[in-house]
């Protein structure tokens, strides 16, 4: 089993904290940049399976000015993440956060996938429950 260095365990810390800076000022391009594409995307259809897609770039900017809007500052985020490292160059990061949107605390769990590239991390998969309104679910085979 790989066991990651400290300074690997900070290289993921820092990735993170320039996503989140990212994030609050809404540079969904930006954000784009830290992706590899195509993008894997799995998540459920409330009520009902899985569902899975793989993103293009344009795709994921769409999604992400719809969903964060002019950013996530102001949201009183909290995220808890804990990286586990398949290998040096894989590290499946799962992240516990809670924000607040309007007086209301909402919680939720998510995973990304993020692989090293020659010029850094990168996020490559993203896993949570719920973006699947409209989406065909899963299928074997």
């Amino acid at each position: 089993m790989y066991q990651p260095s400290d300074e690997e365990l900070k290289s993921i810390e820092d990735w993170f904290v320039q996503y989140d800076a990212l994030a609050d000022q809404g540079e969904i391009e930006k954000l784009a940049d830290l992706a590899v594409f195509p993008m894997n995307l799995a998540t459920d259809v409330p009520g009902a399976f899985a569902a899975v897609r793989q993103w293009t770039r344009e795709e994921y900017i769409e999604a992400m000015k719809e969903a964060m809007s002019g950013g996530t500052a102001g949201l009183e985020l909290e995220s808890t993440r804990t990286p586990h490292f398949i290998s040096q160059n894989l590290v499946l990061v799962k992240t516990t956060a809670t924000m607040t949107i309007e007086g209301r605390r909402e919680s939720m769990h998510y995973a990304d996938l993020l692989v090293r590239t020659e010029d850094g991390w990168a996020f490559q998969t993203m896993v949570q429950g719920g973006w699947g309104h409209g989406w065909p679910p899963a299928k074997r085979g």
